[in-house]
C-alpha cells in the first residue's frame, strides 16, 4: 500500500514536471524572440519593465528564465540594474498565474486539453500551431498531475506514518519553509512545489499554517536556481541581479513568517478551501513584495553595486592601441602607428603558433579554445589596421609611403592567414588527436618539434624584414623557405620509412604527421611574403623559379611521393 502511494506520487511529480517542460518549451518555440524583444523593448522604466516581466513569465512559466534574459542585458550592459529588478518583481507575480487556474476544480478539461493538443501538435500545418499544441498539452499533463496527486495522497489521510511525519513538520513553520526551498531549488518550479502544496493541502495532511510556510519556502528556493545559473564565474558583479532578487524574498519572508498564524486565521474566513488558500497567498505575498520593493529599487541597485563591485576590466586584445586618429594628416607618422599595430599582431601570431605546438603535443583543450580567442583578436586587429590605412592614402601621398602603405597591408593580410590556418586547420587536427587518442612516436615528435621551431625562426625573420627592410635578412628568409621545402620531403619520406617498418604510432598518426606538416609549411609561405617587396624593389627577383622542363620533369619524379597512408 505505502509503496504503490510513494510511487504515485513520484510519478504525478515527474508528470507535473514535464507538463511544466512542455508549456516552457513550446512557448519558447513559438514566442520565445519575440518575448525577448519585447522584454529588451520594455525595459525603459521600471513600471513597464514589471509589467513585461509578469507577462513574459506567465507565458513561460519559468522565472528562471526570464531572470536569465534579464542578465543577459544586465551583462551586455543594455539594461540598468534597478529596472532589471523590477523584471524580477513582476516575474514573482508571473508566476503566480497559473498557480491561480489550476487551483479551481477544472479537472473535467484535462481531456479536452489533451485531445485538443494531440490534434494541434500531430495535424497542425504551421509549426506556431504544433508548439502551440504542445503548450496545451504541458496543461492537460499538469492538471492530470494534480488529480494523481489528490487521488494518492487521499489513501495517506490514514495513514499514522505519513500523519505523524507530516504533523512532526507542520509545528515548525521554519522547518516546512527549509523543506519547501529545498524541493523548489532541486525541482527548478516554483509552480509544482507550490501546486505540491495545494494538493497536501488539500488532503488535509497539513496545517493551514504549514501550507502558508511552504509557500514562503517556494518563493526563496525559486530564487535559488538563477543564482547559480545567471553568474559568471570570477565575476561578482554578474550577480547582483539573483542576489538582488534573493534578498528581496527573504526580506518579504521576513516579515510575513512571524505572523504566519493570524494570517492563516484571517485568509480562511475568506477561503476555507486549502488549495485556493494556498495559490491566494502565493498571489499576495508576491504582488506585495512587489509593493513594497518597486520604490526603493535604486537604492537596492546602489547597495549592491556597492557590495558586489564591477570586475577590473581586462585589456581587449583585439583593441587596436596605436593607431592614432590624429595623425592621419601626417602620412609618414601615421604608416609608422600601423606599423607598430602590425608588429603587436606580430606576437600575438607568435604567442598562437608556440601554443599551437604545445596543444598538439599536450592534448590542452582550454589552450586550443584560447588561441581560438586570440585569432579573434589578430582578425580583428587586421580589419582595423586595413581600414586605418585605407582611410590614411585617401590624401595624396609619394612612391615611398605608398610602397610602406602597401607592405603593411600585405604582411597584416599575411599575419591575419597565418592566425587563420593555426586555428582552422592545426587547433583542428588539436581536437581531432584529442578526440581520437592519437599519440606521435617519439621520434615523429621530435621530428614536428623541430620542424615548427623553423617556422618560428622564419616568423622572426619576417618581422625584422618588415621593420627594416634589410636585403640580407630578405635573402635569408627565402633560403630559410627552399630549406623548409627540402626538409619536408625528408621527413615525409622518413614517414614512409617508418611506415613500412610498421611501427604502431607512426601507423596511428602518419596521416596526422603529413597534415601538420602541410600546414605549417602554409604558415611558412605566408610569413617567406614579407621578403618579397624588399627584394623586389631590389630587383632581386627573377620571373620564374622554372628551369628547364625535361629537368623539372625529372625533378617532380624523384620527389612524388604518396598522399595516403599505405600499409605494408
Amino acid at each position: 500500500m505505502g509503496s504503490t502511494v510513494i510511487l504515485d506520487l513520484m510519478g504525478g511529480v515527474a508528470l507535473l514536471l514535464w507538463g511544466l517542460h512542455m508549456v516552457h518549451s513550446g512557448v519558447v518555440r513559438a514566442f520565445g524572440a519575440d518575448l525577448r524583444r519585447l522584454l529588451g523593448l520594455a525595459l525603459k522604466g521600471r513600471f513597464r519593465a514589471f509589467l513585461a516581466g509578469a507577462f513574459v513569465t506567465a507565458l513561460l512559466q519559468s522565472s528562471t528564465a526570464t531572470g536569465l534574459m534579464a542578465a543577459s542585458f544586465v551583462t551586455a550592459g543594455t539594461l540598468d540594474l534597478a529596472p532589471a529588478l523590477a523584471v524580477m518583481l513582476g516575474a514573482n507575480v508571473g508566476t503566480t498565474l497559473v498557480v491561480q487556474i489550476l487551483s479551481f476544480n477544472i479537472t473535467l478539461v484535462t481531456p479536452v486539453l489533451l485531445l485538443a493538443g494531440v490534434i494541434a501538435f500531430k495535424r497542425g500545418a504551421r509549426t506556431r500551431t504544433r508548439d502551440l499544441g504542445r503548450v496545451v498539452i504541458g496543461i492537460g499533463l499538469m492538471l492530470l498531475a494534480l488529480h494523481i496527486f489528490l487521488g494518492a495522497l487521499a489513501t495517506t489521510e490514514s495513514a499514522a506514518v505519513s500523519s505523524a511525519l507530516l504533523g512532526a513538520i507542520t509545528g515548525h513553520p521554519i522547518l516546512c519553509m527549509g523543506v519547501a526551498a529545498a524541493v523548489t531549488w532541486a525541482a527548478h518550479s516554483s509552480v509544482a512545489a507550490v501546486l505540491v502544496v495545494m494538493s497536501l493541502g488539500a488532503a488535509h495532511l497539513i496545517s493551514p499554517t504549514a501550507v502558508l510556510a511552504m509557500v514562503l519556502g517556494a518563493n526563496v528556493g525559486s530564487a535559488l536556481n538563477p543564482l547559480f545559473e545567471a553568474g559568471q564565474p570570477g565575476n561578482l558583479a554578474s550577480r547582483r541581479l539573483p542576489i538582488g532578487n534573493l534578498v528581496t524574498r527573504v526580506a518579504g519572508c521576513a516579515l510575513v513568517l512571524p505572523f504566519l498564524n493570524p494570517i492563516a486565521d484571517i485568509l480562511q474566513r475568506y477561503e476555507p478551501n486549502p488549495a485556493r488558500l494556498a495559490a491566494d497567498f502565493h498571489t499576495a505575498f508576491n504582488v506585495l513584495l512587489a509593493l513594497m520593493f518597486i520604490g526603493p529599487l535604486d537604492f537596492v541597485a546602489a547597495k549592491l553595486r556597492r557590495w558586489l563591485p564591477d570586475q577590473p576590466k581586462v585589456a581587449d586584445p583585439g583593441t587596436p592601441l596605436y593607431l592614432n586618429s590624429s595623425a592621419t594628416g601626417a602620412p609618414a607618422v601615421a604608416l609608422v602607428c600601423a606599423a607598430r599595430e602590425v608588429l603587436r599582431m606580430g606576437d600575438v601570431v607568435e604567442t598562437m603558433l608556440r601554443q599551437a605546438m604545445t596543444a598538439l603535443l599536450t592534448n590542452d583543450r582550454k589552450l586550443v579554445a584560447e588561441i581560438s580567442r586570440m585569432d579573434d583578436a589578430v582578425d580583428s586587429l587586421n580589419e582595423a589596421v586595413k581600414l586605418y590605412v585605407t582611410r590614411m592614402t585617401r590624401d595624396s601621398m609619394d612612391d615611398r609611403d605608398g610602397y610602406r602603405a602597401m607592405e603593411i597591408i600585405s604582411f597584416s593580410i599575411n599575419l591575419e592567414h597565418v592566425g587563420d590556418i593555426i586555428d582552422k586547420n592545426l587547433m583542428d587536427l588539436a581536437s581531432k588527436k584529442i578526440r581520437r587518442g592519437i599519440t606521435f612516436s617519439k621520434e615523429g615528435e621530435t621530428d614536428l618539434v623541430e620542424f615548427h621551431q623553423q617556422v618560428v625562426d622564419s616568423l622572426r625573420l619576417a618581422v625584422g624584414i618588415f621593420m627594416s627592410g634589410d636585403m640580407e635578412v630578405a635573402r635569408q628568409l627565402i633560403a630559410a623557405k627552399a630549406q623548409l621545402r627540402e626538409r619536408e620531403f625528408a621527413l615525409a619520406e622518413k614517414y614512409l620509412s617508418r611506415l613500412r617498418e610498421g611501427t604502431p604510432e607512426t601507423i596511428e598518426s602518419y596521416s596526422l604527421d603529413l597534415d601538420i606538416l602541410r600546414d605549417l609549411k602554409r604558415v611558412h609561405s605566408h610569413i617567406c611574403s614579407a621578403a618579397y617587396p624588399v627584394l623586389e624593389r631590389a630587383g632581386a627577383l627573377q620571373r620564374s623559379r622554372l628551369k628547364d622542363p625535361a629537368f623539372g620533369r625529372r625533378r617532380v619524379a624523384a620527389k612524388r611521393l604518396p598522399t595516403k597512408p599505405i600499409v605494408p
